[in-house]
């Protein structure tokens, strides 16, 4: 075969968008095979862009895992819808994540900053295996392809990695012939201490009440690899010392719990035994001050 008739590689970015808590982070660490963005069953668990590199033979696929875009007069949130609004600039396709048989004001207002973009979307109705029978779910197909001009409607659910194959076949159809834009073994742009950091915040979402997660935020502070484990020190950030008390739980129960199950999934992550130090600190109103939010790695 000449270079003429050799498939040419295609290389872009895809931007995934939606309200919080319709699977976003699921559906790309199922695309990934790993784990990148941490998950729960509570709304904005994800704060940051993150990239996820999906490369195959013939495309590689750069995500942009955007935290959910909402309303709110939080700083806090403010950066993160405005993250995640900058992430439909410059990419060659976007994903709507909408939830299955459930359409709220938030998807009507995604939709009208997605009228502003010439960039080709496609919608993802995820969590369908919860709709039952299958059949119930047509209506809800047929008014979301009247809502707008969708490049392809595609469900699925993201969780079990069900219709997968089609989502990723019209993504890369819209994908511009090009080289890679990561190393084919590179599946993140995020270093080591950023995805430990996640996932014990993780566990804070898991394991608090439903207020205190949101006043967290998680610093690792030290990351030695040595040849016997890798030593993490991390501290967890609240803003009143009443927080303190509560991540810190009964005799320090309560973020032992939290180190140790942190523990476990960093140690999948980095395949190594792992010796992990949590610190509990208060930082008075860091959701809401500019300058401790662009130290902790919110963009503005």
């Amino acid at each position: 075969m000449t270079d003429t008739e050799a498939p040419t590689f295609r290389s872009g970015m895809v931007a995934l968008v939606g309200r919080p808590n319709v699977g976003k982070s699921t559906l790309m660490n199922r695309i990934l095979g790993e784990k990148v963005s941490i998950v729960s069953r509570r709304p904005q668990t994800t704060r940051h862009r993150v990239l996820g590199i999906h490369t195959t033979d013939a495309y590689q696929m750069v995500f942009v895992d955007t935290p959910g875009i909402h309303q709110s007069k939080r700083k806090i949130n403010q950066y993160m819808v405005q993250a995640a609004t900058t992430a439909l600039e410059g990419v060659d396709a976007i994903v709507l994540v909408v939830e299955a048989e459930r359409w709220t004001e938030g998807e009507d207002a995604i939709l009208e900053r997605l009228r502003e973009v010439a960039t080709p979307v496609i919608a993802v109705v995820n969590k369908v295996d919860r709709v039952s029978p299958r059949e119930k779910l047509l209506p809800f197909l047929d008014e979301l392809a009247g809502r707008f001009d969708f490049a392809a409607i595609v469900p699925m659910a993201a969780r079990k990695g069900d219709n997968l194959a089609p989502l990723l076949e019209e993504l890369e159809a819209r994908l511009p012939q090009g080289a890679p834009l990561f190393p084919e073994d590179q599946i993140t742009d995020k270093n080591l201490r950023f995805l430990c950091a996640e996932l014990v915040r993780e566990q804070l979402f898991h394991q608090l009440g439903e207020e205190v997660p949101y006043a967290t935020e998680v610093v690792v502070e030290g990351f030695e690899e040595t040849a016997r484990r890798t030593e993490i020190q991390a501290t967890v950030l609240v803003e009143r010392e009443s927080q303190k008390a509560i991540v810190l739980g009964k005799g320090g129960r309560r973020i032992k719990e939290v180190g140790s199950r942190a523990r476990q999934a960093i140690e999948y992550l980095l395949e190594a035994h792992v010796r992990l130090e949590l610190h509990v600190r208060v930082r008075a109103g860091w959701t809401a001050d500019d300058r401790a939010l662009r130290e902790l790695g919110y963009e503005e």
